[in-house]
């Protein structure tokens, strides 16, 4: 299905329920056959949920929308399967063999496929997982284990840091980081994380669709690096980190 050159892939969810009064006529049918809820009690009813496919500027990475949200607050990166084993999401993505980036948005999530991987193959079973998981509303991350594993804080890891004094300078490159640059860049699947200032050089990491993407240098070195000299004049370059 496509609505507004966007493609949409549903997913129909049979069910039933003790407290549903809608007559079958009301019910959301999958097809010209019913599945069979005819034969079933008027308390039968179908979920609809529907996966929204973006393309982004990487050929390697699609978005896909849920129509909810994602995260609460923040995103994460998920460039390994080790890093996955945090998310039992991630990890099912990682478990087809194919994908080799996962990036979990606001309000979507972005799929990196391996080097020759078909999108027309790899884009149903991403669909499937992703409707198994906010179908039934499975936590997005894992508890710590027995051994201790733990979610880590996503900025905690390939910090720079920032040169002393720089505190001003430092809170307005954040500043424009966040109002100019981070929603740009969610709308083509990805992200940018600050990582640094020193010696007027900003050091930036990218990710999600972003992450390997073949106009990401052009993206920091014209556009984003523009932007900060522009407003801040003590950063002289951009970096990614």
């Amino acid at each position: 299905m496509r609505l507004a050159g966007v493609k949409i892939s549903p997913a129909i969810i049979c069910c039933s329920t003790p407290v549903c009064d809608l007559p079958i006529s009301r019910h959301l049918w999958g097809g010209a056959q019913p599945c069979g809820l005819a034969l079933r009690p008027a308390h039968a009813y179908i979920l609809a949920m529907y996966i929204e496919t973006e393309t982004t500027p990487n050929p390697a990475t699609l978005k896909f929308l849920p129509g909810r949200a994602v995260m609460p607050s923040g995103t994460r990166d998920f460039a390994t399967p080790e890093e996955a084993e945090a998310s039992p999401l991630a990890e099912a993505l990682f478990d087809t063999g194919e994908v080799t980036g996962v990036f979990f948005g606001r309000d979507f999530v972005s799929v990196t496929a391996g080097p020759g991987v078909d999108w027309a193959m790899l884009k149903p079973q991403v669909v499937a997982i992703l409707l198994d998981h906010f179908v039934s509303e499975a936590p997005l991350f894992s508890a710590g284990s027995a051994a201790g594993f733990s979610v880590p804080p996503e900025d905690a890891e390939d910090a720079i840091g920032d040169e002393p004094g720089s505190e001003d300078v430092v809170a307005q490159i954040k500043e424009l980081i966040e109002t100019r640059v981070r929603p740009a860049v969610a709308g083509d699947g990805g992200d940018i994380r600050y990582r640094g200032f020193r010696d007027g050089v900003v050091y930036l990491a990218m990710q999600g669709a972003c992450s390997g993407c073949p106009s990401s240098t052009a993206t920091l070195k014209h556009g984003i690096e523009g932007l900060l000299r522009h407003y801040v004049p003590e950063v002289t370059e951009v970096r990614a980190a």
